[in-house]
């Protein structure tokens, strides 16, 4: 992010943001969109997904499909970066929520 507001001034508005700022949000709802849009394209690399579908498409690009994820995850990783998260904090958060995820699976949630 630092080499791309170098090369290209603007951007990205200096982080961290305000949250509270309407072209702070505007800015950070675009860039998740954007990654969004990438796991649409890595999707679209699925062909068999379909239930009703009877013929199989024996070729997959495992290589292609890893490139759009991984252009998804810089553009989510963005806007952890704009928001100030640390590495700390997703770590933590992560932790959080999985302990959750386990504790409904145990409780038969």
């Amino acid at each position: 992010m630092d080499r791309l507001s170098q090369k290209i001034p603007d951007s990205y508005p200096d982080w961290p943001i305000d949250l509270c700022n309407k072209k702070h949000q505007q800015h950070l709802r675009d860039m998740a969109l954007r990654g969004v849009e990438e796991m649409f394209e890595a999707l679209q690399h699925l062909k068999n997904w379909k239930p009703h579908r009877v013929t199989e498409v024996a070729d997959f690009n495992k290589d292609e499909f890893l490139e759009e994820i991984v252009d998804a995850f810089n553009y989510f990783f963005s806007v952890l970066v704009l928001t100030g998260v640390s590495a700390e904090d997703l770590f933590d958060a992560y932790t959080k929520k999985d302990k959750k995820i386990h504790s409904r699976l145990d409780e038969n949630y």
